[in-house]
């Protein structure tokens, strides 16, 4: 099946998150990815060994940036500066594309380290669109930013985020990274359905997927990157692949992070969830066979290997 361009953005494959973790392995082994995020702000302003190692990979493999604190639902000010070393950074690197998160991480100049939701009222969707078509001027390549996890709703609110989104992304041509995982660990919290979410997208504008891990603590979950894709999350990408006809999909392990081969092998499931492959009742140590799209497998004979018994922060995210 050929999956078309969106936004004049092409589709990138199936990639995984660069994390420093893995560096050596990458430049060593050179893994049949079909492509690397990275986490803009960890490279903005570096110039040392993490940067050396980036333009390594950026040499070998599609990039694409993914950041953490445009804030574009702050009340404060655009950061120029910030955003004008994100265009640099992305005419460095060769960046497909840039995303963030629809959120706001700080106020008053002071940045939380977190994305904080927004209301979905017509007030703070005017804020937002006006503020993208800003950052898409500087940039000079199209925004897509992505659904975060909310643990919080805005009584206030006079609209479904699926509604925000949806008017966000058409008014302000912007595109739209789904985070299927997000879209789970929220519809938990919230007691919403993630299908009708998905379902009420514009999907023509859906430009990327991230798929990830989470932890469930029974009443709520926590979007916690830490361990492998569970099987309703696979089954709410099946569901949006199906709905947008496919779009580049990102696997993000950001703590507990184990040895490559093992994230690696993640992001392989997608490509077997949709050639249903492999099914919930399957385990995820079966090997599973080549696929005939051309994406490669890690190494045979490479093992699965446990995730480590220490915690590993993530580097940003």
């Amino acid at each position: 099946m050929t999956i078309p361009e969106r936004l004049g953005l092409p589709h990138a494959g199936y990639g995984v998150g660069l994390r420093n973790v893995h560096f050596a392995h990458i430049l060593n082994h050179n893994p049949a990815v079909d492509w690397f995020e990275i986490i803009s702000e960890n490279y903005m302003d570096s110039h040392g060994p993490p940067r050396y190692v980036l333009d390594q990979i950026a040499e070998r493999y599609p990039v694409v940036m993914h950041g953490v604190s445009l804030s574009i639902g702050s009340s404060d000010p655009l950061d120029m500066d910030y955003l004008r070393k994100l265009r640099s950074l992305a005419d460095s690197v060769g960046s497909l594309w840039v995303s963030d998160h629809v959120c706001w991480t700080g106020i008053a100049g002071l940045n939380a380290h977190d994305l904080l939701p927004v209301p979905f009222t017509e007030a703070t969707l005017r804020h937002v669109i006006e503020r993208i078509r800003i950052v898409q001027d500087v940039l000079e390549r199209p925004l897509v930013l992505e659904n975060p996890s909310t643990y919080v709703t805005f009584a206030r609110s006079t609209m479904t985020e699926a509604e925000f989104l949806t008017r966000m992304a058409t008014e302000a041509d912007c595109g739209l990274l789904l985070d299927v995982n997000n879209v789970y660990v929220s519809s938990v919290n919230h007691d919403l359905d993630p299908q009708e979410f998905i379902r009420n997208l514009p999907h023509e504008r859906v430009v990327q997927f991230h798929l990830a891990g989470h932890t469930s603590y029974g009443t709520h979950c926590i979007d916690t990157h830490d361990s492998e894709v569970i099987d309703p999350v696979w089954d709410l990408y099946r569901l949006a692949h199906e709905l947008t006809g496919g779009a580049s999909t990102l696997l993000e392990w950001d703590a507990k992070i184990p040895p490559f081969p093992v994230v690696h092998q993640e992001v392989l499931k997608a490509v077997d969830r949709i050639n249903h492959r492999l099914t919930p009742a399957e385990t995820m140590d079966e090997t599973p066979p080549r696929p005939e799209n051309g994406f490669a497998r890690p190494d045979e004979g490479t093992a699965t290997v446990p995730q480590p018994a220490t915690m590993i922060s993530a580097e940003v995210e």
